[in-house]
């Protein structure tokens, strides 16, 4: 694996599809687009666009980074199944990055890293402790700084510099991060009965 490996990085767990270009240590390119549904069809669009704007093809990438959540459940699919995808094909590592660890890298100040969550609750992770959602009046009375990422922040920068510290470690193939249960449930209705 090169010193300076072009890692190719991409996160649709928010109400987004973005991605980033890492080659020689230097980020080439970044993108974030905005949007509640729709990432499935757009991200490999994104991506191959992203290459081609800087000349180069799948084949010159030596590794994948990827955001895993925690966040929408189907956006963490998304983008954990193309990535592990994408690695497959390639024959190059997939690292999956989690969104506390890019608070942590990306903020400079000290604190507990959270993540914003539905109905008004947030994802924190304490130290040596299982991540889990909870209410924000929770969150402030542990007794440390909450930490966000800016709003409209695009993770994929810090999701390619993490992932290439990484490239050369045993890394486990990337698995969503998810903290609460989909929201998504059974159908009450009795499914139709289908006659021979």
């Amino acid at each position: 694996m090169p010193s300076n490996p072009t890692i190719l990085a991409f996160d649709t767990s928010a109400a987004h599809c973005a991605a980033a270009l890492l080659r020689d240590g230097q980020i080439l390119a970044e993108q974030r687009e905005p949007m509640l549904r729709g990432q499935a069809e757009r991200l490999m669009v994104l991506l191959e666009e992203m290459l081609a704007e800087h000349g180069l093809s799948w084949s010159d990438l030596d590794a994948i980074g990827v955001g895993v959540g925690p966040g929408n459940f189907t956006g963490i699919r998304v983008s954990v199944s193309a990535a592990r995808g994408l690695a497959l094909g390639l024959g190059i590592p997939a690292i999956g990055v989690n969104r506390f660890e890019v608070v942590t890298n990306f903020s400079e100040a000290a604190g507990l890293p959270c993540v914003s969550a539905p109905q008004d609750k947030i994802y924190v992770q304490e130290a040596d402790q299982d991540p889990r959602m909870i209410e924000m009046t929770e969150a402030q009375n542990l007794g440390q700084p909450l930490i966000f990422d800016p709003e409209d922040f695009n993770p994929t920068a810090t999701i390619a510099k993490i992932a290439a510290a990484r490239v050369d470690e045993d890394y486990p193939r990337p698995a969503p991060l998810y903290i609460k249960s989909a929201d998504a449930a059974p159908a009450r209705d009795a499914p139709p009965q289908i006659t021979p």
